[in-house]
């Protein structure tokens, strides 16, 4: 009997043992494979020595606990008791066990796709579907052992019993009072994987300019320009049209609307607009500098300049600049080119009538 339960015991603690290598080699198999082994190794250390602080000591007690309390000899209620108790301490030990797992591999996934470059719709897709993944398995590891520990005490189970008899009244009840909860989370589902939004987007939403900062199970973050903060539901970029300036590709085109007088010089005002793109890099990224007459009013003409960035806040920049630029450049070179209005006097006053 007791080589029974010296075998039970350590068929347990091979589970934690064998979880805890799972987690590990799951981390190292999704690096991509490029990565460098110092880097690997770094990241890897680096990780785990974070999210390990507080499990290790856990770890140490729990399984010194299942190795000595066999030898300690303790009979009849107190021996199922301590068992019991050293069964919920091994659950939650896996389940947290596991939960580091899920964030040591989210880590490591994450510091291989560098969110903070230029083009980086790679590395946006990576975090956004590393995180929102990452929000449901953690839920489903506690979920799951939640249902472990309540299966280990026998009045749990006849209460778990009970309620599946009465399935189909709490399955109405859960229904109608978390719809849009559990629509709410299968949205985020469906956003980490359709990908009509990503970390660090530029959106503009509810006619607000901003990045996408936070992805949750339930809402998104928007940070505005001017830091503000946006909250919004994630069925709302499922259900309401929106701009998404970034979502294949970062770079995008900017205009500057300059009136103008008639005998504004084209030409010249376009050469100018060349050289302040040329002068302005790497804010313009090389791909488009026009100038173009878009508007001819009863006093003034609109003209149009349009250039290309390679992401929407260098873009804005070149915009700012450019604008002052063109203005600068008339007010120094052509003053009378800058907008004005004609009054014609005639030289004759009419006679006043008898």
């Amino acid at each position: 009997m007791e080589t029974v339960i010296a075998i039970t015991w350590l068929a347990r603690i091979g589970l934690v043992v064998a979880i805890l290598a799972g987690c590990v080699w799951a981390s190292i198999s999704f690096i991509k494979p490029n990565s460098s082994s110092v880097s690997l190794r770094e990241s890897l250390l680096c990780s785990v020595k974070k999210r390990s602080r507080t499990l290790l000591p856990f770890t140490v007690a729990v399984l010194s606990a299942v190795v000595l309390v066999p030898l300690a000899g303790f009979n009849g209620q107190t021996d199922k008791a301590v068992t019991t108790a050293l069964d919920v301490f091994l659950i939650i030990l896996t389940g947290w066990a596991g939960t580091m797992g899920v964030y040591v591999l989210s880590d490591l996934i994450q510091c291989q796709y560098d969110i903070t470059e230029k083009d980086n719709f790679s590395a946006r897709q990576a975090h956004t579907k590393v995180k929102v993944l990452q929000r449901i398995l953690v839920v489903l590891i506690w979920f799951l052992t939640l249902a472990g520990i309540l299966m280990l005490f026998e009045r749990f189970r006849m209460f778990g019993g009970a309620l599946f008899a009465s399935a189909g009244v709490v399955s109405i009840v859960l229904g109608f009072s978390a719809q849009k909860t559990f629509g709410a989370m299968i949205a985020g589902i469906q956003i980490a994987l359709s990908h009509p939004i990503n970390l660090d987007d530029v959106v503009i939403v509810e006619g607000e300019w901003g990045r996408i900062e936070e992805i949750k199970l339930t809402y998104v973050v928007v940070k505005t320009w001017d830091l503000r903060r946006i909250v919004v539901p994630v069925t709302y970029f499922l259900e309401t049209p929106f701009q998404n300036w970034t979502k294949k590709s970062a770079d995008i085109i900017g205009s500057v609307f300059i009136h103008a007088d008639y005998t504004v010089p084209v030409g010249l005002l376009r050469e100018e607009l060349n050289r302040l793109c040329k002068q302005f890099q790497p804010l313009w990224d090389g791909k488009t500098c026009v100038l173009q007459i878009t508007d001819a009013g009863p006093e003034t003409i609109t003209l149009r300049a349009i250039m290309s960035s390679p992401d929407a806040s260098s873009a804005w920049d070149l915009r700012c600049k450019v604008r002052e630029g063109l203005v600068q450049y008339m007010q120094e070179n052509y003053p009378d080119s800058l907008p004005r209005r004609r009054i014609a006097m005639e030289s004759g006053i009419p006679a006043r009538p008898e």
